[in-house]
C-alpha cells in the first residue's frame, strides 16, 4: 500500500476533549483514484493534511510511501512525494508570471537550472495550459488558475496528488476542467486523492471513503456507496440525481435493470427498459 493509516485521531483543542478525527483507518494503493467524500466538518481535509505532514500526527500510525509520519527528518522528502492543490489557487501564487510561478518550487528543491524550462513546459502541457507561460495568473479564469496551481505541483513529479476541495470555488465549467485533468493524470499512472462534498465528482473514482463527524462511515466502490440511501442519509449527503430517479421510478413500479450513477447510464437503463416492454 502507498498509504497506510491505523487508528488516526486528531484534536485541534489542547487536551483533546473534542476530536476532528477519531480512530480513522485509511489504505490507498499506488495508482488508485480515491475520493474522500463528506459534508462540511466531516474531517476529510483534516485527514489529508496528515498525508504530507501539514498536521502533525497525534494518535495512531501513518505511513506514506514507506515514510513513517512520526519521523520528522523525512518530512521534506514526503512533501515532494505528496503534492497538494488547495481550494483557493490565489493563495498558492507567489509570482506575477505563470512560468516563474511553476519554476519557483523547482528552484526551492534545487533542480538544475538548465532542466527547469523543460519541466515548466511539460507541467503546463499536462494541464492543457501550454502557451500561457508569459501570462499573469490574475488574468486567468478560476479553472485556469487552478490548473496552473496544479502544474506547479506536477513539475515536482510527486507520486501522490491531493486535491483538497480544489473545485469548491469554481463555476461548473471550471469544475469540469479540473475533474477532467484529475482523470487524465490518473490514467497516466498518478495516485489521485480528491476531497470533495460534490457527489457527482466521485462517480469515476476507484473507491470512495465516506466520512462523517470525524469517522469513516464506509469505504467501497462508487456503486456500493452512492446507491446506498441509508448510508448516504447517515452521512448527510444527497445521492446523485440518477440514483434518486432510479428509486423514485422503482417506487412507481418501474424497475430498471441496475441503479445508474450518471445521466448517460440513466438514459441507457431507461432505453433498455422500454425495449423490454
Amino acid at each position: 500500500m502507498l498509504v497506510e493509516g491505523k487508528k488516526i485521531s486528531f484534536s485541534y483543542e489542547l487536551g483533546g476533549s473534542s476530536y476532528a478525527l477519531r480512530d480513522v483507518d485509511i489504505n490507498i494503493a499506488r495508482g488508485e483514484f480515491v475520493a474522500i467524500l463528506g459534508c462540511n466538518g466531516s474531517g476529510k481535509s483534516t485527514l489529508v493534511k496528515h498525508l504530507n505532514a501539514l498536521l502533525q500526527l497525534q494518535h495512531g500510525e501513518l505511513r506514506v510511501a514507506q515514510i513513517d509520519l512520526r519521523n520528522e527528518e523525512e518530512i521534506w522528502r514526503l512533501r515532494r512525494l505528496c503534492g497538494m492543490v488547495f481550494q483557493n489557487p490565489d493563495n498558492q501564487f507567489v509570482s506575477a508570471v505563470v512560468e516563474e510561478e511553476i519554476a519557483f518550487g523547482l528552484e526551492n528543491y534545487e533542480v538544475p537550472r538548465d532542466e527547469i524550462p523543460a519541466r515548466v513546459r511539460s507541467a503546463l502541457a499536462m494541464v492543457e495550459m501550454d502557451g500561457y507561460e508569459k501570462r499573469a495568473p490574475h488574468t486567468l479564469s478560476g479553472g485556469q488558475k487552478q490548473r496552473v496551481a496544479l502544474a506547479g505541483v506536477l513539475a515536482l513529479e510527486p507520486e501522490i496528488i491531493i486535491f483538497d476541495e480544489a473545485t469548491a470555488m469554481l463555476d461548473p465549467g471550471g469544475r469540469q476542467e479540473v475533474v477532467k485533468i484529475m482523470h487524465k493524470l490518473h490514467r497516466a499512472g498518478k495516485t489521485i486523492i480528491a476531497i470533495t462534498h460534490y457527489v457527482e465528482e466521485t462517480v469515476g473514482a476507484d473507491k470512495i471513503i465516506l466520512m462523517h463527524k470525524g469517522r469513516v462511515l464506509s469505504c467501497g466502490t462508487p456503486q456500493a456507496i452512492l446507491t446506498d440511501l441509508d448510508l448516504m442519509r447517515e452521512a448527510e449527503m444527497i445521492p446523485p440525481l440518477p440514483v434518486r430517479l432510479y428509486h423514485d421510478l422503482k417506487q412507481a413500479g418501474i424497475a430498471l435493470n441496475n441503479c445508474p450513477l450518471t445521466d448517460e447510464e440513466l438514459v441507457e437503463a431507461i432505453c433498455q427498459f422500454r425495449l423490454k416492454r
